[in-house]
C-alpha cells in the first residue's frame, strides 16, 4: 500500500516522530512523509507512534492508498527530502 502521513506534533516530541516514521517512510517536506509500506509495518509504525505522541495534543494523519495507478504528484519551488531517506 502506498501511505501519505501528515503530523502536527509539539516541539518536544517532534524529533522522536520523525525519526520513527523516516524508518518507514521518505521525509517529503516538513511535517510529510510518504511511500509502499507492507500492512505489518503499517500497523507496527501506527503502534510505535502512537507510543510516542500525546494523544491530547498531538494529531497524525495517514492517508492510505491500495495503488498510486490513478494518482499523480506534482511538487512547485524547492524539492525538499527525497526517496533516498529511509534509515
Amino acid at each position: 500500500m502506498f501511505v501519505i502521513l501528515v503530523y502536527d506534533i509539539n516541539q518536544k516530541r517532534v524529533a522522536r516522530v520523525l525519526k520513527k516514521s523516516r524508518q518507514y517512510l521518505y521525509w517529503v517536506q516538513n511535517s510529510v512523509l510518504e511511500g509502499e509500506i507492507l500492512e505489518s509495518n503499517y500497523t507496527k509504525l501506527k503502534i510505535e507512534l502512537g507510543e510516542i505522541i500525546d494523544k491530547e495534543e498531538d494529531s497524525i494523519i495517514f492517508y492510505t492508498f491500495r495503488t498510486t495507478k490513478y494518482s499523480k504528484r506534482e511538487t512547485m519551488g524547492l524539492k525538499k527530502g527525497g526517496d533516498a531517506n529511509i534509515i
